[in-house]
């Protein structure tokens, strides 16, 4: 509400009461001054009232928040304490807009997402805008775009209105649901709306998932703007860099046998030539190295038919070169070799800074919880051999492996829960030729993932399982096949294995990617292209199990 300037209001009375006194029909008075006086009416400069704003005065607090500003930015935005927000544009003095001439504000970042078991991997901005225009492109053509109100709001700020049955509009939190119940489709959601059960697409080579997304560049980015922007204080975005952590989870590690022999032939380091960029940018590359590493271990022979491994000290180089941060040690070979093997592998990787899990010098270590600190996320990473037996040799007094003891599990993972930690449980389990998850695989895996751990993931298979949603937050990767092994000439089932990065966000698990690879010797595997990509994931979605598992009744 304006208000009169007290001036302003000086002067009316000064002009009532002129006209006032006009009015009376009183003689005209006559001065006498005194001898040597000046007439002052003569002499003083008439007064002029001053109309222009005082600095001092506090601002217009009339603001505008234009529609289609997203809920969340709204939610954290904090306007000055005399702030009253206006539905006229024209009057206020403020106003906040997507896309507007004011000042940057905030930069608002959405995803285009699909359910999970997708095979495209990537959409243009070019099929969205046409999409969105009603001219469907690209591999959703004919599938209206999923998205909530708050979302159609501040896209149609930016793009204006989409075209008759261009999109379907749901409420925010029946989205995903209904993505998966009408399949194929997409939908586009902000940020800070993602989930494990959404496959992120990528827009023009870019993913808000990967650490090498660059918001300024991205389709959908949305501008906020503010006339007054250093008045405001909200949130820069809904996506901070600090605050994500990927997490590269992978298979089989053996450097024996022929590939070791690859290895002495073309380099050691030659098994990373093409996947260990993408290994070395991941925060936390998880490496399952079944074999220990020995000052004495003989050259490798090709067709070594005895089961009894070590790996030939120089061949580190090759995990230094992967970027190695974490080492499972639950495998079935790592007590192959001596107990000084052992001993000095363990030494190896503690003067790296590596730390381990699932293993040990002795049986306490080997059952001790891996706890993490990455850009404020909180990771821990648990897991045992499942098979037992000779393969676990760890004791009180003696190195090796752990042999799975769920009790325990179940106790610590709950624990690691309570105390805030994202968990991880990997297992050396029963390797099946097969892609379809066994039961015993099914049964025990599911026990850690209801005890509450977010990542259950197999180092044991030697071909690809199917995976499971436990639970609409909890991921099960039942194997993800061999990542350094030379079993290619069994072929296609053990020739193709797959990473796994995981994205934890302020503490979150919201997201992973399967990443899918080929041996081209039996050293060296490299990316799939997008045909064979398509091929591989048809198999590992055909084989995967998508229906929720019956609820148990308690007794």
């Amino acid at each position: 509400m304006r208000h009169t300037h007290p001036l302003q209001r000086g002067l009316v009375g000064l002009l009532a009461a002129s006209i006032l006194l006009a009015g009376c029909n009183l003689p005209a008075a006559q001065t006498v001054l005194p001898q040597g006086s000046t007439d002052l009416r003569t002499t003083l400069t008439p007064f002029q009232p001053d109309f222009s704003p005082d600095p001092t005065a506090a601002p217009d607090p009339l603001w505008y928040l234009a529609p289609g500003l997203p809920e969340a930015f709204v939610a954290q935005l904090a306007l000055p304490e005399d702030a009253v927000i206006t539905q006229d544009a024209a009057a206020a003095l403020h106003s906040i807009s997507i896309g507007g001439e004011g000042e940057p504000l905030a930069q608002w970042v959405y995803a285009m997402v699909a359910p999970f078991p997708t095979i495209a991997e990537e959409v243009s901005s070019a099929d969205l805008q046409a999409a969105w225009a009603g001219r469907s492109a690209g591999p959703f053509a004919g599938l209206p775009m999923l998205l909530s109100e708050s979302t159609l709001a501040a896209f149609s700020a930016a793009w204006g209105q989409p075209a008759a049955g261009a999109v379907q509009v749901l409420p925010a939190e029946e989205l995903l649901d209904a993505a998966w119940a009408q399949q194929p489709s997409w939908a586009l959601v902000p940020f800070e709306a993602l989930a494990p059960r959404w496959k992120v697409l990528a827009v023009d080579g870019q993913s808000p998932l990967w650490k090498s997304f660059d918001a300024a560049s991205y389709a959908l980015t949305l501008p906020i703007t503010g006339s007054a922007a250093e008045m405001a204080s909200a949130p820069a975005s809904n996506r901070d860099a600090d605050k994500l952590t990927t997490v590269l989870l992978t298979g089989v590690t053996a450097l024996v046998r022929a590939t070791a022999w690859e290895m002495e032939r073309k380099g050691i380091t030659y098994p990373a030539e093409d996947v260990g960029e993408v290994m070395r940018e991941a925060d936390i590359t998880h490496i399952s190295n079944e074999v220990p590493f020995a000052e004495n271990c003989p050259r490798p022979d090709p067709s070594q038919r005895t089961l009894v491994f070590c790996s030939d000290a120089s061949y580190i180089e090759l995990m230094d070169a992967l970027g190695t941060d974490v080492v499972e040690l639950t495998g079935d070979h790592f007590n192959d070799w001596t107990r000084a093997a052992m001993e000095y592998t363990l030494e190896q990787y503690r003067q790296r800074g590596w730390p381990y899990y699932g293993g040990g010098v002795d049986l306490n270590e080997a059952m001790q919880p891996l706890r993490l600190e990455n850009n404020s996320n909180h990771i821990a990473f648990i897991g045992c051999n499942g098979k037992g037996g000779g393969y676990a040799s760890a004791t009180d007094s003696y190195p090796g492996t752990w042999a799975c003891d769920y009790d325990y599990m179940e106790r610590t993972i709950r624990q690691l829960v309570d105390e805030g930690y994202i968990v991880i449980t990997t297992f050396q389990h029963n390797e099946v030729y097969q892609y379809r998850p066994s039961d015993t695989l099914v049964r025990d895996f599911g026990r850690v993932a209801a005890a509450g751990a977010s990542i259950v993931s197999g180092s044991q298979a030697h071909q690809p399982h199917g995976v499971e949603f436990y639970d609409p937050d909890t991921l099960i990767t039942y194997g993800l096949g061999n990542m350094f092994f030379d079993q290619i000439i069994f072929g296609y089932d053990t020739s193709h294995g797959m990473m796994v990065r995981h994205v934890i966000y302020d503490n979150h698990y919201i997201g992973a990617e399967l990443l899918p690879f080929v041996f081209v010797d039996y050293a060296k595997p490299r990316w799939l292209s997008a045909e064979e990509r398509a091929e591989f994931l048809g198999i590992i979605f055909n084989n995967s199990l998508w229906q929720p598992r019956p609820t148990e009744v308690e007794e």
